[in-house]
This record gives structure tokens, sequence and C-alpha cells, in this order.
């Protein structure tokens, strides 16, 4: 169980957009995680499971959750921050957390996208870290991405859609991809993926007897900006979100834009 990323998985995630190291949990970091899932699925009775953001500040925030440390804790792990250092750099900045959970039989599908949409970071940049908490696969609605689809970094168009069996109500025009060449990315308990800002991903829904969560860590490198004014898609994702309130935490080196505010959003 490698702490580090191999040369061939840091090409892969330069090339392809995403790799799935060959780290994982600590059982014991696991239960307990899988422990606090538990919990905040009970505290926020009126949230659908595959909407709850900023799971890690604890207690009610800005966004209609009441989060928990333990998603902090998680987020914060040092062999997860040594493998983001491998490809962002020593200079990073935690800035965001969501937890999806799909239920058994109607968890809810999460159309083709990408990430940097909706997120207020300039320049663009952003690893993210998708922890399964239990078994991710086809049948159950794993996430699914386009290999290569990051290269030229180019946003495509998305186009709303008003439903209400949808994580995000925003999906990419057809004809951007070729859907054939998408990759499923099967994870077992304590597994994890990590992909680019602009890679393009989706899943589908959860129609398996099966219940499926994974936690989205998100990082950037600190020579970007967490820029609070921006509203991307304001009001248009079916995620509330406050960007305004996010709070953000410096885990490593220094803040190299000198632009990033570390106080609003802490208590």
């Amino acid at each position: 169980m490698s702490l580090t990323l191999s040369a061939t998985e840091i090409n892969q995630y330069q090339k392809q957009g995403y790799v799935v190291p060959g780290y994982r949990l600590d059982p014991q970091i696991l239960s307990r995680t899988q422990e606090a899932l538990e919990a905040l699925i009970r505290n926020n009775p009126g949230v659908r499971p595959e909407k709850l953001v900023s799971a890690h500040i604890e207690g009610p925030n800005k966004e209609g959750v009441i989060g928990s440390r333990a998603f902090l804790d998680l987020a914060m792990h040092k062999p997860i921050v040594d493998l983001v250092e491998q490809l962002i750099g020593q200079d990073i900045v935690l800035w965001g957390c969501h937890v999806f959970c799909k239920p058994a039989k109607e968890g809810f599908e999460t159309p083709w996208h990408q990430d940097g949409h909706y997120w207020p970071i300039r320049p663009l940049a952003t690893c993210t870290v998708w922890v399964a908490l239990e078994p991710s696969t086809p049948e159950n609605g794993c996430l699914r991405v386009i290999p290569g689809s990051q290269l030229g970094q180019h946003l495509y168009p998305h186009l709303h859609e008003d439903r209400n069996d949808l994580t995000l109500n925003q999906r990419m025009a057809d004809g951007a991809f070729n859907e054939d060449e998408a990759v499923d990315l099967q994870l077992q308990p304590g597994q994890m993926s990590m992909h680019d800002v602009y890679m393009i991903h989706g899943a589908k829904a959860n129609t398996s007897g099966q219940q499926r969560t994974g936690v989205a860590l998100r990082y950037m490198p600190a020579s970007s900006v967490f820029d609070r004014s921006l509203k991307p898609m304001d009001g248009q994702t079916g995620v509330p979100v406050s960007f305004a309130t996010r709070p953000l935490w410096l885990l490593r080196g220094r803040d190299v834009s000198g632009q990033n505010d570390f106080i609003t959003g802490h208590a």
C-alpha cells in the first residue's frame, strides 16, 4: 500500500485526468468515517443524501447542512494530502467537501459535467479526491470519467435541466464528447480516485439494492484564488452553496497568491 504516487500514476493523472492510487484508508479511519456518515444522514433528514455540501464544517453551516468534524479530519489526513501534493504542489488549500450518498433503489443520477463551471477559483485548478465509504460499482452508480477530457483545459457548454431527480441540474450539451469512451471507477470501501477540475465525469442513478457513498474532498494550489465575489451558475445547479461564507484551510506551504481569505467562515 503505497503512500506515494508512482511515476506511472502521476503520468496517468496528467495524461488521462484521473488516477486510482494504490493507497487505501486504514480500517480504523474508514470505520470512524462510516459511523460519521450514519450520523450525518441522521442529523440532516431534510437534505437529499446526494447533496450533503460542506459536510466537513462541524455543526450547522450556511449551506443547509449540519456537518461533522470527522470529514474535516479525513480531508486533513496526512497520506491523502501527501498524494495531493504530488499532483498540485506543496502549497495546498482545502476549500470543500461534499458527501454523495446514493440510497439503494432511488439514488439520483449525476449528469455528465465539468466541475470548473461551478467554482469561484481563478486560475481554475483543483484536485478532487473521491473516497469510497461503500462499494462503488456500475450497478449502484459509480463515478464515470472521460479519459483525457481535461486536456486543453476547455470548459464545454452546459444545459440546465429543470428536474428534481438529479444530483446536479446541469448537463453537458450533446456532441462535446463520446460517452463510449467512459471508464467506470469501481472502488471498494477505503479506496479513492483523484481527478482534475476539467475532467468530464458523471454517474448513473442507483437502481440497485446497495447504497453507494463517496466523499469528495476538494483541494486547490495556493497559487489560485478562491474569489468569494464570484457566483458561477448561481442558483442554477440544484445544490445550495454559499461560497461567500465557505471557510478555507491552508494545509501546507504558503498562500502563494497572497489573496486567499482564511478567516471567513471559521468560528
